[in-house]
């Protein structure tokens, strides 16, 4: 894994497909959101697709928005959005999940990878990094219970 990189995994019982059907699904995020940010979706209820682009109510703290185009896309394996705001002057990051079917259901990681982010080095400096690994173990265990019931 890169440095400026966090993924967490978790094998959930359901197949790969059932799973991206909800990650793929941005009006869905806030239902599976670990991070307690999400508050909404902006631009359509349509399965996402590559060059799909979407918009995201969030809070932390204080209330903004933010802009996502899908960047990788391969149906129910992978799926990578780049999230920037203010008009493209912040952000760059990109949220990613990869989907890898095996005995007992799918192996899910979900990455989140400040390589491209216009704040990367800033962002490095604080504990966001270790706040979103927090987050997204709880996001995978989210949706681990809406698709294992």
């Amino acid at each position: 894994m890169h440095p400026d990189q966090v993924t967490v995994e978790r094998t959930i019982a359901a197949p790969a497909a059932t799973i991206f059907a909800i990650v793929a699904d941005a009006a869905r995020h806030s239902e599976i959101d670990g991070s307690g940010t999400v508050r909404g979706t902006k631009g359509g209820s349509q399965p996402l697709e590559l060059g799909s682009q979407f918009g995201m109510s969030m809070k932390q703290g204080l209330p903004y928005s933010t802009k996502n185009t899908v960047v990788e896309f391969e149906p129910d394996r992978r799926i990578a959005w780049k999230t920037t705001g203010m008009f493209g002057l912040v952000g760059g990051r990109i949220w990613r999940y990869e989907l890898e079917p095996t005995d007992g259901g799918t192996i899910v990681r979900e990455t989140w990878d400040a390589r491209q982010d216009k704040q990367r080095k800033q962002l490095l400096k604080t504990s966001i990094p270790r706040k979103n690994q927090i987050g997204m173990e709880r996001t995978l265990q989210r949706l681990a219970e809406v698709v294992e019931g």
